[in-house]
């Protein structure tokens, strides 16, 4: 049994064995650094996502919690989840359509139809409580859903979702906005926005 063990320690010793020539090693190198060069210069031409003037708007949706104020009529403040359908429930009205609205947009609808024999003159106010979720998915440590916050960045969603998986590409995004069919790609950096609604995708990095 020793001098088993010697001649395999001698035949596993032997200089050179096991190792690659150097000129491949240098072709596996270069070919890495092809992937990451390739990588990164598809990357820097995505585009930054910005907010159009249309998104910076916020028009109510699936998932958000409303708090409505009618002054002087306590029964009829509250909070109301939008439903999904889109409506929410009020006293005295039933069903009222709620998604695609803005806030305005509601307190006037509210207001108009108590003003019709419900309430005289009535004053509404609309407030989202809790934003509906966005979601996170791919090279993530725990995708999922999670609470909207005002000001979210890709970054912080990432941080929110236990970081990169050690596959994550860390400079590009796929984002599916609430009302689209559709994910774009854009180039991620600190400073890329986070809608409510949002479905955020972090992919693998390519290679």
């Amino acid at each position: 049994m020793k001098s088993f063990n010697v001649v395999a320690v001698k035949r596993a010793g032997r200089p050179g064995a096991g190792r690659l020539p150097v000129r491949a090693l240098g072709a596996v190198a270069g070919a890495v650094m092809l992937v990451f060069a390739t990588g990164a210069a598809v990357a820097s031409k995505l585009p930054e996502r910005s907010i159009s003037l249309e998104e910076a708007v916020y028009r109510l949706g699936v998932g958000d919690v409303l708090k409505i104020t009618v002054f002087g009529e306590e029964k009829l403040t509250g909070t109301y989840p939008v439903s999904g359908d889109g409506q929410i429930s009020f006293p005295l009205l039933g069903r009222i359509e709620a998604k695609g609205k803005t806030q305005r947009e509601l307190e006037v609808l509210i207001k108009t139809q108590l003003a019709d024999g419900f309430v005289n003159n009535p004053s509404v106010v609309v407030e989202v409580a809790n934003f509906r979720p966005y979601y996170i998915l791919g090279e993530v440590n725990k995708p999922g859903e999670f609470a909207f916050a005002d000001g979210l960045t890709a970054f912080s969603a990432v941080a929110r979702a236990g970081g990169f998986t050690y596959r994550a590409d860390q400079k590009r995004i796929f984002i599916r906005h609430h009302d689209s069919s559709q994910e774009e790609a854009f180039r991620l950096d600190g400073g890329t926005p986070v809608l409510p609604g949002d479905t955020i995708r972090i992919p693998e990095r390519r290679f």
